[in-house]
């Protein structure tokens, strides 16, 4: 089995969603300062990092699109590692919205089928193209409503894109309504290292995100 870390690296200042607090990274303690507080007896290096809940690679629980939604300390554990399928869109352009019928496409295209209570991850392109210019935040091509109801019509327990939102620009805030409805969309940052584009090659894929309230900070 390949391992493909599909997870964003965070550092100082990594871009954030527009409005949400920076990530802040630094170092608390030296393993010099460390050694001359024990009068050199031993030393140990701290570091410490503060950010939203929504920076970096990230899920998002039910709870952020409701109040009523399932708060992410009560997600099942098991939907966090499940079966996938990765479907290549990285020819629509920026700022699109990404149709049912695209998606529909994109699944025949792969050769696979969409796995039941399992991810579909979204590979546009997006953060390859526009990582980390000013760009990254508002060209992102996304799927719309109606696409975003197709999704959760195919059984799947959430979804992934190479991006800071669901839709284009102006698009994320309308999905939030379906997703509270159907309680299944979930969205995933990019990574530094080529991203999902990195799993196209192979449709069937595994996902990882181990769980705030809101949302989590998640390894893929």
């Amino acid at each position: 089995m390949r391992m493909i870390d599909l997870s964003r690296e965070l550092y100082h200042r990594t871009p954030t969603y527009p409005g949400q607090p920076p990530i802040i990274h630094g170092v608390w303690k030296t393993h010099e300062e460390s050694f001359v507080e024990s009068g050199n007896v031993h030393g140990n290096c701290v570091m410490f990092f503060s950010m939203p809940d929504h920076g970096g690679t990230h899920i998002d629980a039910p709870r952020h699109f409701g109040l009523n939604g399932t708060p992410i300390d009560e997600y099942p554990l098991e939907y966090c590692y499940v079966k996938g399928i990765c479907l290549d869109l990285r020819h629509i352009a920026p700022k699109a919205e990404i149709t049912p019928s695209q998606l529909e496409e994109a699944v025949r295209k792969s050769g696979s089928a969409i796995p039941k209570r399992g991810t579909v991850l979204l590979c546009t392109g997006h953060h390859a193209r526009t990582f980390p210019t000013p760009a990254y935040s508002t060209d992102n091509p996304g799927v719309n409503v109606a696409a975003t109801e197709w999704l959760a019509r195919q059984g799947i327990v959430h979804f992934g894109i190479d991006s800071m939102r669901p839709g284009p620009m102006g698009v994320g805030i309308p999905l939030h309504r379906p997703a509270a409805q159907m309680a299944r969309r979930h969205r995933l940052a990019d990574s530094r290292r080529g991203g999902i584009r990195g799993v196209t090659r192979g449709p069937a894929v595994d996902r990882v995100a181990l769980p705030l309230l809101d949302a989590s900070d998640a390894r893929l």
